[in-house]
């Protein structure tokens, strides 16, 4: 059904002339949230099922990057809203990739941070990554190497030094998160990113950090002094 035949038509117009006119700074959380909502369920009110999941999972990003699983919890939530949700975190997470990809990492780092934090700082589970460089820098792969439970992950050294080699990568940043949200590197996180850093050296493959990105901010081992 068209958005603008369902009975809250009216309310939805009105919510796209503030956003062309204001843009989305004019918009509560909640607000933003119901709107897409809308999209997804057009003949019922959204605004109670938007605030309750703003409730549950305290803001508007942690709703858009929550697990499906988590979703189906709240009353109201079905497989169209969930689809529309991943949509709209993917295409967000795709606009920040495109200032991320094909370019200097070392130059554009808060790009970089800004696209790890969209991607995992809200993530239930902990997730580590690689992003493997070419010798300018230039970021050539992201790929996850492993998911793990809420509070560790399984690393394999050889598999990440084996995957750069693929790639024909010269460098490497670390990346992972921390689902409790303190993104404080841990005693297994400093003991696996030396073992990472000795094994690339012997093979001319410099590690350039390990990011550990947390629901607040995040942690540089090379900015702590670490690597």
């Amino acid at each position: 059904m068209d958005p603008d035949s369902s009975p809250d038509a009216g309310h939805r117009a009105r919510m796209r002339a503030r956003m062309l006119q204001g843009g989305g700074d004019a918009f509560h959380d909640y607000e933003l949230l119901e709107y897409i909502l809308g999209l997804a369920i057009p003949r019922r009110d959204t605004k109670p099922l938007a605030k309750a999941l703003i409730a549950r999972f305290s803001s508007y990003a942690a709703v858009i990057a929550a697990e499906p699983r988590d979703l189906k919890r709240v009353p109201g939530v079905g497989e169209t809203v969930i689809a529309t949700l991943a949509f709209v975190r993917a295409s967000a997470l795709r606009l920040q990739r495109a200032n991320v990809y094909g370019k200097p990492v070392l130059a554009g780092w808060q790009a970089l941070l800004d696209y790890l934090h969209a991607d995992m700082a809200h993530l239930g589970r902990e997730r580590f990554r690689v992003l493997f460089l070419d010798s300018r820098n230039v970021l050539i792969a992201d790929e996850a190497m492993s998911d793990g439970t809420v509070n560790q992950t399984s690393v394999y050294v050889r598999e990440v030094i084996h995957r750069a080699l693929d790639l024909g990568a010269t460098a490497l940043i670390l990346v992972h998160n921390h689902p409790s949200g303190d993104p404080k590197p841990s005693r297994d996180d400093i003991q696996l990113t030396g073992h990472v850093r000795d094994a690339a050296r012997v093979l001319g493959i410099q590690l350039h950090d390990h990011i550990v990105i947390g629901r607040e901010g995040h942690a540089s081992f090379k900015a702590l002094g670490l690597l």
